[in-house]
């Protein structure tokens, strides 16, 4: 499994032709915030951007202009130049002016999280993960665990996905990539607390372990733990 890998290819899919600005602003969003592409990296040509999302290069470009100016990012030319993402942009404003925050929008949001993300665990636990994946998903483990609160949701969602990309199912990702997003639009209205990180980050332990280990059962129940101490905190600051 490379870096990226079909994590972003469910994210730089083709868009839909009646509305493809707009789709690619999204695409190329998600990918930012959910941590395929992370503060400091660099975005893919605009030829191939417009391939994989089989829309025009006028509209890559007028796409990656918006989130210029929206702060997110920026254009270096040079040698070593190309399309950033900014190292510091508006990262809170996840949820969007138009996003439905809603108590009923947030259970229907964890309730298909729980439904995704348990399966998505029970499928990956029971592949026998070469050794390229294994020490992928350690390694985004430790990357979480090492993490600040400035970064810790970007690098909690792409530890997340790369536990669904585990589980070997490409059409899954899509639905998990767009489920977190709309997590996430929730999780930026609540508060970091640091005994909540250092939770998560024992669960996200014992939910890693488990898949490494093959133990379907215990990778599940550490799912579901992890998933309703996130609702419980959700509910708790939002309902």
């Amino acid at each position: 499994m490379t870096d990226g890998g079909r994590i972003d290819e469910a994210l730089f899919r083709p868009v839909r032709s009646g509305n493809a600005f707009e789709d690619t602003v999204g695409r190329l969003l998600q990918s930012v915030r959910l941590g395929v592409i992370p503060p400091g990296g660099t975005l893919p040509p605009e030829r191939e951007l417009a391939t994989r999302l089989s829309v025009s290069r006028d509209t890559v470009r007028e796409a990656i202009r918006a989130l210029a100016d929206a702060g997110y990012l920026e254009a270096r030319r040079g040698r070593y130049g190309g399309t950033f993402v900014r190292d510091e942009g508006p990262f809170a404003e996840v949820g969007g002016a138009d996003a439905d925050l809603s108590a009923a929008a947030l259970e229907d949001v964890l309730a298909l999280r729980t439904i995704l993300e348990r399966g998505a665990v029970r499928a990956a636990a029971a592949r026998a993960l070469p050794a390229a994946e294994r020490e992928a998903l350690w390694s985004r483990l430790q990357e979480t665990a090492a993490s600040g609160p400035r970064d810790y949701r970007r690098v909690d969602s792409r530890l997340h996905l790369t536990i669904g990309e585990l589980a070997g199912v490409p059409s899954l990702l899509p639905l998990l990539a767009e489920n977190r997003s709309l997590v996430n639009s929730f999780l930026d209205g609540i508060p970091l607390l640091p005994p909540n990180l250092a939770h998560s980050n024992e669960q996200h332990e014992r939910i890693v372990s488990a898949i490494l280990r093959g133990d379907v059962r215990s990778a599940e129940e550490a799912m579901a733990e992890h998933l309703e101490g996130s609702a419980a905190l959700l509910r708790g600051f939002l309902s």
